[in-house]
């Protein structure tokens, strides 16, 4: 039997039971089993699930996904989103759209404690979102604001994204993490700029707060005092990273350990009950992150098994058009998969196959993942499947539509691709950090 052929079908058989709604690590698993099994053997197939299984999950590397989990669920039930978002409200008060600048830049320094984009954006819709509306902001900017900011954590270390790219292709996550810091800071930068230039153009979709007035520069000091929880245990993490005081695992464990202390510390996580959730959440995230990935990295196996990696690397390099292009076409094709698949998905399904291609074609494998990440965030807040768009629905409340936030994600969404462009243009922007590091 034609290897090549059979692998086609297998990836036909994938896309059409994700469009049909089958679970992703299910689907995975099933088409790659059913695939192995009528290459070689159902034995072969069950042998090569178990070493996958095993060999997956020994990796160094999966022992960074947990602790950097079980830092952001700590991070969490701390409240540290909260102090974040209120003390940068007293420091931005009399900018035009102040709470939304605020959610903005209070959202990058919640990432660098949490490294989900779903949480993020998730507490922030229950911090900033009835704030608000309380002040008569305009809902769908209200809404674009605090879902487009809740995705800086699929940039801003220590990103999960970022620890399955590393995963996926074998980039250091460490450089990964420190990569991800420029880039992230200056897409906040914009959205700021962004939101203020709007506020002044259209008064009414943010209205100036009346008590801002009565702000002074010690109530400005003493918000950003506020932040120091957060600029402790990221400065220590992402410090220690850069500084080489510590690999990713050990920066992991540092930022779980700092998050129970100061949580205890400053009381919330005293609460039993508080601390089994995080402790509960952090374990479901795991184990489903886990699942996913062993089954991602089981249906890669039987993609090598039929060569089509190999036969489209060959294609593509050979092909006689400017490496830009092949480029380009490997963003459109990411663009396009992530309207109707999650990022972990397309990531899982693509990079097998085109991070060789990238390789082979001379571009720097760290700005590409930084290309990724950009494209990710867009992915996260554009339909049908922007599942930030979705979290944020489900976190804000029942009067909230899922129409209206992606009705609200479109000018930010302007931003993410001037960004891009930039990032494209300028590769120093992703690189400078880590090359300095290295």
């Amino acid at each position: 039997m034609d290897f090549t052929l059979v692998g086609v079908v297998g990836v036909a058989a994938l896309l059409v039971l994700l469009v049909l709604g089958v679970p992703l690590a299910i689907n995975f698993l099933l088409v790659a089993f059913i695939g192995i099994a009528t290459l070689l053997t159902p034995f072969s197939a069950t042998s090569l699930l178990g070493d996958t299984m095993y060999t997956a999950i020994a990796s160094p590397t999966f022992t960074v996904l947990p602790l950097f989990v079980l830092m952001g669920a700590l991070a969490a039930a701390s409240g540290f989103a909260e102090l974040a978002y209120k003390g940068l409200h007293r420091a931005t008060a009399r900018i035009p759209g102040s709470l939304a600048v605020a959610t903005a830049f209070g959202s990058a320094a919640f990432s660098t404690v949490c490294g989900s984009s779903l949480a993020t954006a998730s507490v922030f819709g229950r911090i900033a979102y009835p704030e608000m509306r309380r002040y008569q902001y305009d809902k769908r900017f209200a809404l674009g604001s605090i879902a487009c900011a809740g995705s800086f954590a699929a940039m801003i270390p220590p990103s999960g994204m970022f620890i399955l790219f590393s995963i996926f292709t074998g980039v250091p996550v460490g450089q990964l993490f420190i990569a991800g810091i420029v880039p992230g800071v200056l897409t906040a930068l914009v959205y700021a700029i962004s939101i203020v230039w709007r506020a002044k153009r259209n008064p009414a979709l943010a209205p100036m707060l009346e008590e801002e007035h009565r702000i002074m520069l010690r109530d400005r000091v003493r918000g950003l005092l506020d932040l120091w929880q957060i600029l402790l245990l990221g400065g220590v993490v992402i410090g220690g990273l850069y500084g080489g005081l510590f690999t990713a695992t050990e920066a992991g464990a540092v930022g779980a350990l700092g998050a129970i202390i100061l949580g205890v510390a400053t009381g919330p996580l005293r609460s039993l009950d508080k601390l089994r959730g995080a402790l509960r959440e952090s374990a479901g995230i795991t184990t489903t992150l886990f699942f996913i990935i062993v089954a991602a990295l089981f249906f890669s196996r039987f993609l090598g098994l039929t060569r089509i990696p190999f036969e489209i690397t060959n294609f593509m390099t050979s092909w006689d058009v400017p490496s830009w292009m092949v480029l380009g076409l490997i963003l459109i094709i990411w663009f396009l998969m992530g309207m109707v698949v999650v990022p972990a998905a397309a990531f899982a399904l693509t990079l097998p196959i085109l991070f060789p291609i990238v390789v082979e074609l001379g571009y720097e494998p760290i700005w590409f993942c930084i290309i990724a990440m950009k494209m990710c965030e867009i992915a996260g807040v554009t339909p049908p499947v922007g599942l930030n768009a979705f979290a944020l629905a489900g976190a804000a409340g029942k009067e909230v539509k899922i129409s209206e936030v992606f009705a609200g994600v479109w000018p930010f969404v302007a931003c993410d691709l001037i960004i891009l462009a930039l990032l494209l243009a300028f590769p120093a922007i992703s690189l400078w950090l880590p090359q300095s590091m290295m």
